[in-house]
């Protein structure tokens, strides 16, 4: 058997150490060495032909980097970070996107001369940002150069020229690759598209009748069998869940000897449900002007603080339906807010189980074969053919607008057809186009990005904040 291309270009006089299961080991290495051959070796080649050992030693460097990662992420409280923190912010998103389109052509819009974007950025402003939207680089540059000093040994950190190349490689993916890419109203669209299942609609006819008639046996019998496999998979699935130990976050990593460890009250919290709808709008006009010094920052990513204490470990639901209703503006209609009510009350019910449900559901969707497939399909994605392939070519107006009018004629299957009329009212369509509005804008969408990354690397790396007064 030939070697791979790891073995010929990374390890040619060295073993690879494992860090996962020897199948996504060989995953994660094939893909740095195809990132390396495609990123590094074009420019490196040139600076030195004959130096086979430039890139073995940046393979080192990043997976040491990957295997603190992992580390961090295991001991991080996936459950609060998902379930209360990615939701609290993205429910902020909205109420501000909303109250920033009601005040444009206004008085408060500075006579009608401010357009959406700069009002919203008035009410979400970070240091990452300037007022016209265009990412600081030099921001995420901290941020890496402080990640590295982090996960590297002192030896592995001070040769500046590896970790400098390392550090801009990541800065150049995030900064001019991935957010700009991501935050384009079309692509969260089609995202949301790919996920979800249109029901197209059929004309019925006589002729059909015959069909229906005929399958209705099978479908029948069909539907018994799923019931009952349903019915012993939710019977385990309980039993599983009131079996499992509650879920408590671990404590986080020793920060090093020049670094103050945060305080745990001002890192794990997320922002509180119950504030108004100005809470983080007001507490991240609070952040220092964007300054930068050399590393180690004491505190660079901005964080809100909840109003009334609450433990991470409870309501996990109420977040998500906080987010739901917020999204269909299930308050603006009758019959949507009693069933929200309804629903909302069966959730307090059952609170105790569905915070060890919720987790047991996240960490189960984590696994190993999770990080298997989602590397595989970035390796087929950038690298097609081994070498990085064309660049997508961006829908036309016209197709944009066509993925658009499929979400919104979007209205379910199964269950989701019969709760849809009640929670999104009587026009379904104006409901779907106005939940797509807020992130319909790239600029409001680029901050929406901007602080879910704040608040992932602050799980990660609480001592990133731990200067907050």
């Amino acid at each position: 058997m030939p070697p791979s291309l790891a073995s010929r270009l990374l390890f040619h006089s060295t073993q690879p150490v494992p860090l996962f299961e020897p199948e996504l080991n060989a995953e994660v290495y094939d893909f740095i060495a195809l990132s390396l051959r495609a990123y590094v070796s074009p420019w490196w080649s040139k600076i030195s032909r004959y130096d086979k050992d430039f890139l073995p030693i940046i393979t080192t460097i990043v997976l040491k980097v990957i295997a603190a990662l992992h580390s961090r992420v295991t001991q991080a409280h996936l459950p609060s970070l998902v379930f209360h923190d990615v939701s609290t912010i993205l429910t902020q998103h909205y109420i501000d996107y909303r109250n920033a389109a009601a005040k444009t052509c206004t008085s408060y819009a500075e006579g009608g001369a401010a357009d959406l974007p700069t009002l919203f950025a008035h009410l979400q402003p970070h240091m990452a940002l300037s007022s016209d939207g265009i990412i600081q680089p030099e921001y995420y540059r901290q941020i890496v150069d402080h990640i590295l000093k982090v996960c590297l040994p002192q030896e592995d950190y001070e040769p500046e020229s590896e970790r400098i190349i390392v550090r801009e490689i990541i800065v150049k993916l995030l900064v001019n690759d991935i957010i700009p890419k991501i935050t384009q109203p079309w692509f969260i669209q089609k995202s949301i598209l790919d996920l979800s299942t249109p029901t197209p609609s059929t004309n019925f006819s006589f002729q059909q009748l015959v069909v229906i008639v005929l399958s209705a046996l099978q479908s029948f019998s069909g539907t018994c069998l799923a019931l009952i496999h349903t019915y012993k998979s939710a019977i385990y699935t309980i039993k599983l869940v009131n079996q499992s130990p509650p879920r408590s976050p671990k404590p986080p990593p020793l920060a090093p000897p020049n670094l103050i460890p945060p305080s745990p009250k001002h890192v794990s919290q997320p922002p509180s449900l119950s504030a108004a709808p100005s809470t983080a709008s007001s507490a991240s006009s609070k952040i220092a002007p964007s300054t930068f010094s050399a590393t180690p920052i004491p505190s660079l990513l901005p964080t809100t603080r909840p109003s009334v204490p609450f433990s991470p470990d409870h309501d996990y639901a109420f977040t998500i339906l906080r987010l739901l209703s917020e999204i269909t503006s299930a308050s603006s209609r009758f019959a949507s807010t009693f069933f929200m009510a309804i629903v909302t009350m069966l959730a307090t019910a059952f609170s105790p189980f569905l915070d060890k449900l919720l987790p047991h559901m996240l960490h189960s969707f984590l696994s190993p074969q999770f990080l298997l497939n989602t590397t595989r399909i970035a390796k087929r994605t950038m690298f097609p053919n081994g070498y990085p392939g064309p660049p997508p070519i961006e829908p036309t107006p016209e197709e944009q607008a066509e993925i658009r009018a499929k979400l919104v004629a979007w209205r379910g299957s199964g269950g989701l057809a019969l709760v849809a009329p009640i929670l999104l009212g009587p026009d379904p369509s104006a409901t779907l186009g106005a939940a797509l509005d807020p992130l319909s804008d790239p600029q409001c969408n680029l901050r929406l990005v901007v602080f879910l990354l704040d608040r992932v690397l602050l799980a990660l790396f609480p001592e990133l904040g731990a200067s907050l007064p």
